[in-house]
């Protein structure tokens, strides 16, 4: 684990994105909020707060922080959900773990909830895409990097 002893607390912020694919159908499912599990969208958001809470117990070596924001949006398209998860915090050390995690949660609750639905899901493009606060100062990925969102 590093040692923070000597860091001064600073303003943190970590945006990071994932997508899960899916059927055109269950998708559709989603929108509509017609998936027998219930409305999946509103289970993900919570699985990723607690997700983004609950970081450090999951990842080796990971500084448990005072999570003072976590909020996830999702964007249905005819095949994919897109997942956007933002977490800040005043603290020592930033929350791209936090953020990361809550994107990773986020995307296996729908699995968890489609799967009856659909066995060929896909749960992609988990990334970093911004992050503030810190030593490294900010981070904004590369615009111009191909991903699946252009898709």
């Amino acid at each position: 684990m590093m040692d923070m002893s000597k860091k001064t607390p600073t303003e943190r912020t970590a945006i990071a994105m994932g997508a899960v694919y899916l059927k055109t159908e269950v998708a559709e499912l989603i929108r509509k909020k017609k998936l027998p599990k219930g409305d999946v969208l509103e289970a993900a958001r919570l699985a990723g707060i607690l997700g983004a809470k609950r970081t450090s117990d999951m990842i080796p070596l990971c500084h448990p922080l005072p999570i003072e924001f976590a909020n996830l949006e999702f964007f249905v398209g005819k095949r994919k959900v897109e997942i956007t998860a933002e977490v800040k915090t005043f603290a020592k050390t930033g929350v791209e773990m936090e953020a990361l995690f809550a994107v990773s949660m986020a995307a296996l609750t729908i699995y968890d909830m489609c799967k009856p639905l659909d066995k060929e899901i896909l749960i992609s493009d988990i990334r970093l895409v911004k992050k503030t606060g810190g030593k490294s100062g900010p981070y904004v990925r590369n615009a111009r990097l191909k991903t699946r969102d252009s898709k």
